[in-house]
């Protein structure tokens, strides 16, 4: 073997070992561990992170699926080991996405007269039902609004549904938390982090919210209400999250529908004679 395949081997080895560690530290796995859910012996991890051995590719996806890693970074795994990539990245929107986007057209449908929308992983509004913006723009005028449409900067924007949102530090509280719980197998990428700290910008938002524990205190109610002020009455509502079941695309397994839901009676009632049309 030549001195420059030599280089480019040790070179992909580190990649895939560095890797490797990382996740099985991001999992908080031991080797043996992961040795034993994997079926790959310890000795053989230990090579692969040392450097001195480069795994097949079966190995490589036994271990990602073991360490729960997500299909866009099992990709970044198969890469740093010398291997094509296996899972799409085409756009949501894609010829290859057209059976689950007309899927999620029928779900957002069928939940008219109230709000869903399906989103990305960094909450980035992709496709709403007719209800949604319906429903904001008795609040604020949503095409005032440019560029990308994120949830969460509409929550946390004085100049957006924040003046409007009832008890919001509580509510704007435990969508912080949600933003770590709900990552893409939990995994808080740059872009999760980034858009973190631009929600942590706005005014007031206490500097402590940083922390991962900002739900200490929380209700011990089933779900978290999320209350809309509208001509002096608090509406009830609370979300279900539906995620796309084994997805087997980088973009299928980052949709995320939410659905708004009303709390009680009145708010139902009050919903359907004011917002259902």
């Amino acid at each position: 073997m030549t001195t420059a395949a030599h280089a480019e081997k040790s070179r992909t080895s580190n990649a895939i070992g560095d890797l490797l560690r990382y996740w099985r530290n991001v999992r908080g796995v031991s080797q043996l561990g992961l040795s034993l859910d994997a079926g790959v012996s310890q000795r053989q991890i230990s090579f692969i992170e040392s450097g001195r051995s480069v795994p097949g590719r079966q190995t490589v996806l036994d271990l990602a699926e073991t360490l729960d890693v997500p299909l866009r970074e099992r990709n970044a795994l198969l890469l740093a080991a010398g291997y094509a990539p296996l899972y799409s990245d085409a756009p949501w929107n894609a010829e290859e996405m057209q059976g689950v986007v007309r899927a999620l057209e029928r779900v957002l449908r069928q939940h008219e007269p109230y709000p869903a929308i399906v989103m990305d992983r960094h909450w980035n509004v992709l496709m709403t039902n007719a209800a949604a913006p319906r429903f904001f723009n008795r609040f604020i005028d949503m095409s005032a609004r440019t560029g990308p449409r994120n949830m969460l900067h509409l929550v946390f924007d004085p100049l957006g549904m924040r003046p409007f949102i009832a008890d919001w530090g509580n509510v704007a509280r435990s969508l912080l938390q949600r933003v770590h719980r709900e990552a893409v197998g939990q995994f808080v990428d740059e872009g999760t982090r980034n858009l973190f700290d631009a929600l942590l910008a706005y005014p007031d938002v206490p500097r402590d919210w940083r922390s991962r524990e900002v739900s200490r205190g929380a209700s011990a109610l089933p779900v978290v209400p999320l209350g809309f002020v509208f001509e002096g009455t608090v509406l009830d509502y609370f979300s279900m999250v539906t995620t796309v079941g084994t997805p087997r695309t980088i973009a299928a397994q980052e949709l995320r529908i939410e659905c708004l839901f009303p709390a009680d009676d009145a708010t139902e009632a009050r919903h359907l004679a004011t917002f259902s049309t």
